[in-house]
């Protein structure tokens, strides 16, 4: 079953509207918050009882790699700081928040990705692995959902609204922006600033095509023992115009993108709270 692309849309602009504006809205009852330590950015999303966003906010950082906290302080400090603007606008206290790993993630890496957000004074209430939480958001309960990631791409399966299978793949951004680096020798920090600059969008495309490419080889090899009638992409390094045509071309699977990509997972962390 397809899911309500406008609806899903819809709901991603609202939030997406909320970080763009610095702005919140109203709500009644408890609120529901989820902290999403990405590669590329660290995102705090806050929800009502409704599951309605009533704010965000976003930093761009590089303290986690494929999957891995690389600078704990940095990361605590980060979630503090966003935890601390999301307070002051909403004039409360934020006490409870759920957070997200790729799939396959265990010990010692699951429990300091916890331990970020407890140490940004949030008793973490609920971790889900990535994927499942943009699932929750689309709506969907048979498919394939691929996050990519500025590190890893997680793949994850769902049948009747289980997931029965996962799995995470060491490709996303970073190698996008290694691949324009080299093109355009420059440094790997000039080429992230390029790989999201909109107005080069259709100049660097082709650049990175072939990296986009293997992500769908890939997620191509871990499909094809299952039914999949359709792919959801997520995640930031997806944002680019075309992706979901290279996805469809090379697999030949109906591939769908909703609006904002990036955001789709912060919000399924916050909504995992509701369940």
């Amino acid at each position: 079953m397809s899911i309500d692309l406008t609806k899903v849309n819809n709901y991603i602009n609202s939030f997406a509207r909320l970080i763009e504006q610095h702005q919140s809205n109203p709500y009644e009852g408890e609120l529901h918050v989820g902290v999403d330590l990405g590669t590329a950015n660290i995102v705090l999303s806050v929800l009502d009882n409704m599951g309605n966003p009533v704010a965000g906010a976003l930093y761009p950082a590089s303290v986690v790699k494929d999957g891995l906290v690389v600078d704990y302080v940095g990361a605590v400090r980060i979630v503090r700081q966003l935890k601390s603007e999301m307070e002051d606008l909403l004039g409360v206290s934020l006490t409870h928040a759920a957070t997200a790993i790729p799939p396959g993630t265990i010990g010692g890496n699951l429990k300091a990705i916890a331990n970020v957000v407890e140490s940004a004074e949030m008793e973490v209430v609920k971790v889900v692995d990535e994927p499942t939480a943009a699932a929750a958001v689309l709506g969907i309960t048979d498919g394939a959902v691929v996050d990519v990631g500025g590190g890893t791409t997680g793949i994850s399966i769902l049948k009747n609204g289980e997931v029965i299978y996962t799995a995470d793949e060491a490709t996303g951004g970073t190698h996008m922006s290694l691949v324009v680096a080299g093109n355009y020798k420059t440094s790997f920090e000039e080429a992230e600033k390029l790989k999201k600059d909109q107005s080069r969008q259709h100049e660097v495309f082709p650049v990175i095509k072939p990296v986009v490419e293997k992500m769908a080889a890939i997620v191509k090899k871990h499909i094809a023992s299952y039914d999949v009638e359709e792919i959801y992409v997520v995640g930031g390094a997806s944002c680019f115009d075309e992706f979901e045509k290279v996805f469809y071309k090379e697999i030949g699977v109906k591939t769908v993108k909703p609006a904002h990509p990036l955001l789709t997972t912060p919000l399924g962390i916050a909504l995992s709270c509701l369940k």
